[in-house]
């Protein structure tokens, strides 16, 4: 009971199809790669139905938060309403990491779509999980040697 990134992008995107309300042509391959890579916590290139559960929750969450921001219902969001996306989700930022968002996930009208919205959302949360992972005494400070950050940031790009 494991799916890989065609097999998701296929899930979602028959999902996406009938909320007519996120004007979206769905998740692309890529998108669907990333997700995979960031919730695949035993290495296996496919999640399994506790990894899916968990990121269809946080999908379906972080789709009500996109809704709540997209007011003129043109399947888009600006920079400025992704920084107050982003505090709604629980993701403390600061203005650098704002501006690197924008300049990652934001097209060049400054306006991020719903498929770069959830991957960006996937992203924070995966890196904001691992963090957390590496971050034994909870002091905020964690120490990684070459191998750990190559591994940690190669796979779940």
């Amino acid at each position: 009971m494991e799916i890989n990134a065609e097999e998701l992008r296929n899930v979602l995107n028959n999902v996406v199809k009938k909320h007519k309300d996120l004007k979206t042509e769905g998740f692309e391959l890529e998108s669907c790669r990333s997700m995979i890579a960031l919730m695949d916590t035993d290495g296996s290139g496919k999640i399994n139905f506790d990894e899916f559960r968990h990121l269809w929750d946080k999908i379906k969450s972080w789709q009500k938060i996109f809704k709540h921001y997209d007011t003129d219902h043109s399947g888009t969001i600006n920079s400025y309403e992704m920084r107050n996306a982003v505090k709604d989700a629980g993701f403390r930022l600061n203005n650098q990491l704002y501006d690197i968002i924008t300049m990652r996930y934001a097209d060049k009208n400054m306006n991020i779509d719903f498929d770069s919205f959830i991957c960006c959302f996937v992203r924070l949360d995966a890196m904001f999980r691992a963090f957390h992972a590496f971050d034994k005494d909870g002091d905020g400070i964690i120490k990684l040697n070459v191998l750990e950050w190559l591994q940690l940031t190669m796979y779940a790009r």
